[in-house]
């Protein structure tokens, strides 16, 4: 059933549900908002272009919910949520202008297997991201730090969704953070500020829909706010299981998405 077919009266509550919902298990697991989110906008009627500025634009307000909870438990180190803006907003706002050298098809297939790559080597590693294991970086690897939250910046300004999982991963990897830190982070700086600034290039384009923007808005903000709540109270482990089940789906979701 198409948008032109839906009922106004039953549209509204259904874009509140599946905001809701969507956005709350990716506050749980530190990505993946998009692949509930995205698939039912396009098939409510949204073209593609315009469902993926107005998703990208309603995720904003995942990371506004997730902070509002981050906030109060005051676990965010401010220094590092300040490198990962410096080093990951320049590439959001170069991948927002930038078109893709390789075909949208082929894409959205490597972006999917690189994804389910994601939940497999999480599933390996029983203890990655269990307990912080805070790395004493050179300057040397902090700039590969860098670098690679500059690509992933890239990539979340010009693809639809994924970018959170490689930031959480990243994180925990690299930097040494259990999971409930990196989601912590993950939310605030990539949900938030780079979806922020990916959402108002695209908003500057006129490319949204703004009349389906209000029910999810208040969905993304509710469900990032309790999705927070249950990874602070749940802990490191559920979060871990949450991103290895969303990597999963969401990967063979892009692969199918891709024939």
């Amino acid at each position: 059933m198409s948008v032109d077919q839906l009922p106004p009266l039953l549209l509204q509550p259904l874009l509140l549900l599946v905001s809701l919902l969507s956005n709350l298990l990716s506050a749980l697991a530190g990505g993946g908002a998009g692949l509930v989110q995205l698939p039912v906008l396009i098939l409510l009627g949204l073209p593609f272009p315009l469902a993926l500025a107005t998703h990208k634009v309603a995720s904003v307000a995942l990371g506004l919910g997730a902070t509002l909870r981050h906030s109060r438990e005051q676990s965010l180190n401010w220094g590092f949520a300040g490198f990962m803006l410096l080093a990951g907003l320049p590439g959001v706002w170069l991948g927002a202008r930038t078109a893709l050298v390789l075909p949208a098809q082929l894409s959205t297939a490597m972006l999917g297997l690189l994804t389910v790559g994601l939940g497999l080597y999480s599933m390996a590693r029983p203890q990655l991201g269990a307990t912080v294991l805070r790395r004493q970086l050179s300057l040397p690897l902090w700039f590969v730090g860098g670098a690679v939250l500059f690509a992933i910046g890239f990539v979340n300004g010009s693809l639809a969704s994924g970018t959170g999982l490689f930031a959480t991963l990243w994180l925990v990897s690299w930097f040494g953070l259990d999971y409930g830190q990196a989601v912590a982070y993950t939310l605030v700086m990539v949900g938030l500020v780079w979806n922020g600034a990916g959402a108002l290039t695209l908003g500057l384009q006129g490319q949204i829909a703004w009349s389906w923007l209000p029910m999810l808005l208040l969905g993304s903000l509710l469900g990032g706010y309790l999705g927070a709540h249950l990874a602070i109270a749940k802990g490191s482990r559920l979060v871990k299981r949450a991103f290895e089940v969303l990597a999963l789906l969401m990967g063979t979701s892009l692969l199918l998405r891709s024939f």
